[in-house]
């Protein structure tokens, strides 16, 4: 699939930002055709990121998720920069379940800079991004692949991650409801992720703002069996009493004080500690 074009790109950003796009709004902010900006949104739309309404689109929302290649071109910096500042709260040399997931998948990225992990995980591309680092094992789970995304499924997942106890969790959501419930798409991920949450000693959640206003159909559980949340801002006011009442710790994006592209971002703990 080919990337967006810096239009489209902005184009979905502002449906992120407003739940919907006008045409005639569009022609007056890029000075283009409405022709132009109708293909802008059937192409976004064949991505499955918006859906068409009359005089323009909304944001895609639903009982099915974005495909994998879509999810991957939303809110990209936010996310690799979320998997940063969760890479650093894991030490070297500890045991690590992750999950499928696009942000998840960033966390693995900047694990590359970490030494002697264990890491089990139903992800495929977790596997591809990790294997080049010679003193990691990497652990795949059984069970069915998953071809729009390369998760490994099924009750046989279930029970393969279900004979390790780990030091730390890697999950990502589809969504997270304002009552603090943790949501999804595919009830048999959602059986791998609860198993996942069920054998780790401290869970990590990794969620770009997006899933604090998308909505999902199956429960994986409840915040409050999280122990620490990376997110890119403060949360919703009800997710923050969640975590406090729970001692869950925030962690969000530090704000950018320099340009310069070597800096390095350490975590924010909303709980007044910086990691």
């Amino acid at each position: 699939m080919d990337l967006l074009t810096p239009r489209q790109k902005e184009i979905l950003e502002i449906a992120q930002l407003q739940g919907r796009v006008m045409v005639d709004d569009l022609v007056g902010r890029f000075d283009v055709t409405p022709q132009t900006i109708r293909k802008d949104l059937n192409d976004l739309c064949l991505r499955n990121v918006l859906n068409r309404v009359h005089g323009g689109a909304v944001l895609a929302m639903g009982v099915t998720n974005f495909d994998y290649e879509a999810r991957r071109l939303l809110a990209v910096d936010e996310k690799r920069r979320i998997g940063e500042v969760a890479a650093k709260l894991i030490p070297s040399h500890c045991t690590i379940l992750i999950n499928i997931g696009t942000t998840t998948e960033q966390v693995a990225r900047h694990l590359l800079t970490h030494n002697g992990l264990m890491v089990i995980t139903n992800n495929i591309n977790v596997v591809n991004i990790l294997n080049v680092k010679p003193d990691f094992e990497i652990i795949v789970s059984g069970g069915v692949v998953r071809h729009s995304d390369g998760g490994v499924v099924g009750e046989a997942a279930v029970d393969f991650i279900g004979q390790f106890k780990v030091d730390y969790a890697i999950i990502g959501a589809s969504a997270i409801d304002p009552d603090g419930s943790l949501l999804d798409y595919d009830y048999r991920e959602v059986r791998v992720s609860q198993a996942i949450i069920a054998n780790a000693r401290k869970t990590i959640l990794v969620a770009d703002a997006m899933k604090f206003e998308r909505r999902a159909p199956v429960r994986i559980g409840h915040l409050s069996a999280i122990d620490m949340l990376v997110t890119e801002a403060d949360p919703p006011a009800p997710i923050r009493q969640i975590c406090q009442e729970n001692g869950i710790e925030v962690f969000t994006l530090p704000d950018s004080h320099s340009t310069d592209d070597n800096s390095e971002s350490e975590p924010h703990d909303q709980n007044g500690v910086t990691g």
